[in-house]
């Protein structure tokens, strides 16, 4: 069952490790398909996973296939697949240099023309929640804007994209983002662009960027 999305999943979780968003067990994507959700069994070490260990539960958490148990964090993605409709990944790490911003408590700014590129806005904070259960997925609602890239306060990242490559892709770049915004801090006090820059250059990377398929070529 899902075979092509638990090989795709397999490859994201590696693409994690391979970028360094990850260790050992940590983090988790999944991916909706219709009204079922595929996800990372709790506790596998990235080295040990492979496509037949993911979990395939339904929206209201019922088990639909698994030889292992879901993750931990399931609770939480099902939240969030039920109540945004675009979402169709997510990527959950606790990648060093955007969980530093989560620990010290603080959004991380627009600060270079990447950030504006990718997010279009700062990068919110959530409140303190508990791990486990559908609290983390509400506090990121309350703060979620339109990149759908969250700090867990205390805890994280959390990422809703539009496909399993939407979503890692902004994993990836919210990384790097907030470490040049850490190494900018330690070096002066940094000036956010202006939001007139970030809109214009958020508007153009997504109308412009990258190879477009022509139709009918």
């Amino acid at each position: 069952m899902y075979e092509v999305e638990k090989k795709q999943l397999y490859e994201a979780h590696l693409a994690l490790e391979k970028y360094g968003l990850v260790s050992y067990t940590s983090g988790n994507v999944s991916v909706r398909v219709n009204d079922h959700v595929i996800i990372k069994p709790s506790g596998v070490p990235y080295s040990q996973l492979k496509p037949e260990d993911f979990v395939v539960v339904d929206l209201s958490g019922n088990v639909i296939e698994a030889s292992k148990k879901p993750s931990i964090d399931t609770a939480t993605h099902l939240y969030l697949y039920r109540n945004v409709s675009w979402a169709r990944s997510i990527v959950h790490t606790h990648s060093t240099f955007s969980t530093v911003w989560a620990v010290i408590e603080r959004p991380i700014p627009v600060l270079c023309t990447a950030h504006a590129d990718v997010f279009g806005e700062e990068i919110p904070l959530t409140e303190y929640a508990s791990v486990g259960s559908e609290a983390i997925g509400k506090a990121v609602l309350k703060v979620m804007g339109r990149s759908g890239a969250v700090l867990l306060r205390k805890h994280g990242v959390m990422v809703l994209g539009t496909s399993i490559e939407d979503a890692l892709k902004k994993a990836i770049f919210l990384e790097e983002v907030a470490k040049i915004a850490y190494f900018a801090n330690l070096m002066t006090i940094p000036v956010p662009l202006t939001n007139v820059e970030v809109e214009k250059l958020f508007e153009q990377y997504h109308s412009r960027y990258g190879q477009r398929r022509e139709t009918g070529s």
